[in-house]
């Protein structure tokens, strides 16, 4: 399994480091991932297409277990989702975190079971919150004061909902303006600062079909350093301190989220999970017993850190264009199967699979098939100087936020999901074709 620290200064022996561990180059210019060449994946199922490597999955699953084994670990399935996930993550003993009735719908369906699934989402419809009812969700998070009320009456007078609250604890963190939500004015939770969460707390104490767990925070994502969940647990512990004198309440779960972040390229920085463990742990007991309160259970929500290594994209290259100072290797998927380059910059790092090259490396900027000129998969990067149409590009990293965010643009269909393990290969999620989309469309 890759670690959840990178080197900060990429070397020759790290080339694989960002790839699941069981990524060998049996010769030049060949790689397997899970006993698997993944020009066989290409060719067998076309591209573009996902591979995701299943033990990869299930080590970082344990791995989290380890470090945190007093703790609830909850996978977010927004990161990846689909039955095989579901079912590796329940056999490896992981909680699930959806932000959605559908997301929901399909765990539940798969067999997980419903109390170990958390309800997440700063605007819930009538539908997430009557399905998470209906199948009986562990518990739901509730990001604003509107919920109150209407959870309430959902649950009616005689049921019973265990719920927690998400609060702003006003730290700022994360690895893009777009993807940090743990700071004051935006969109998720509520406020310490300005006492709505405070407020919000003391409406849910008031109905008694609502049993509050315990508080909710969540800083961002792509965070790489400790320090944040450090401060994040002095604040949470701050409230917790405050709403036991107030109400003389006593709340026994505390979730810090998740936001883990991965390294995309060879030496890049990611979040060690030994030491946010052993800080965190630490910081709690530390923090509660100055506060005089027990000291509540953790729960903690890794969705990329897990999924991110595991999986790969691989792409075939249409065209190679050369104009200007730049030339631009074109490949057949782009922003509609991974739009994270165009939203939030994120940078990759493809590489030749399928043949050797002796060619010198020359920087390119490779780019995707739709009617975009933001349409980038990876700027500037270096791959042989004799890359050519047909030839075969793997992107390693891709495992989280690739499907879940994959589009309809230009009608060309999301790519199919292929599960890699032991030598064999198996189709987890089909290609979306012209009749899928073609189906959608009933009115003339």
């Amino acid at each position: 399994m890759t670690t959840l620290h990178e080197p900060a200064v990429p070397t020759a022996a790290d080339a694989l480091s960002v790839w699941p561990a069981s990524a060998i180059e049996p010769r030049e210019g060949e790689l397997t991932v899970g006993g698997v060449p993944l020009s066989e994946v290409a060719d067998r199922f076309g591209t573009p297409v996902y591979v995701i490597d299943e033990d990869e999955v299930r080590e970082r699953c344990r791995t989290y277990r380890h470090a945190f084994p007093d703790a609830e670990v909850l996978y977010a399935a927004k990161a990846f989702l689909c039955r095989a996930m579901v079912h590796w993550v329940a056999e490896e003993g992981l909680g699930l975190d959806v932000c959605s009735a559908g997301e929901l719908e399909l765990a539940v369906t798969t067999g997980f079971p419903p109390e170990r699934i958390v309800l997440h989402g700063n605007a819930k419809s009538p539908r997430d919150l009557d399905t998470a009812l209906r199948l009986g969700v562990g518990r739901i998070v509730i990001d604003s004061p509107s919920e109150i009320a209407r959870l309430a009456a959902a649950v009616g007078p005689h049921g019973h909902q265990k719920v927690m609250v998400r609060v702003v604890p006003g730290i700022s963190a994360g690895g893009h303006e777009k993807i940090r939500t743990g700071a004051e004015d935006q969109k998720f939770g509520l406020s310490i600062s300005d006492g709505y969460a405070q407020h919000a707390i003391a409406r849910i104490l008031d109905q008694p079909q609502l049993e509050l767990t315990g508080l909710h925070c969540h800083l961002g994502s792509q965070i790489t350093s400790v320090k944040p969940y450090l401060a994040a647990v002095r604040r949470m512990v701050g409230l917790l301190a405050r709403l036991h004198e107030q109400h003389g309440l006593v709340l026994r779960e505390l979730d810090l989220g998740g936001g883990h972040g991965i390294a995309y390229r060879p030496g890049e920085p990611a979040l060690d999970l030994t030491t946010l463990a052993r800080k965190v742990r630490a910081e709690l007991a530390e923090a509660c017993t100055a506060a005089g309160l027990a000291v509540p259970r953790l729960l903690i929500e890794p969705g990329r850190a897990i999924a991110g290594p595991a999986g790969i994209a691989l792409y075939h290259v249409l065209s190679v264009k050369r104009t200007g100072a730049h030339t631009y290797v074109a490949v057949d998927g782009g922003m509609s199967d991974n739009p994270r380059p165009a939203l939030y910059g994120v940078r990759y790092a493809p590489r030749l699979v399928g043949r050797h090259s002796g060619a010198a490396p020359a920087p390119v900027t490779v780019v995707g098939r739709h009617c975009e000129a933001g349409d980038i998969l990876a700027a500037d990067v270096e791959l042989p100087d004799d890359i050519r149409p047909g030839d075969l590009l793997a992107v390693p990293a891709a495992g989280a936020y690739h499907l879940s965010m994959a589009s309809g643009y230009n009608m060309v269909g999301r790519p199919p999901v292929v599960a890699v393990d032991d030598g064999h290969a198996r189709l987890l999620i089909r290609r979306e074709s012209l009749e899928d989309i073609r189906s959608r469309d009933v009115g003339l």
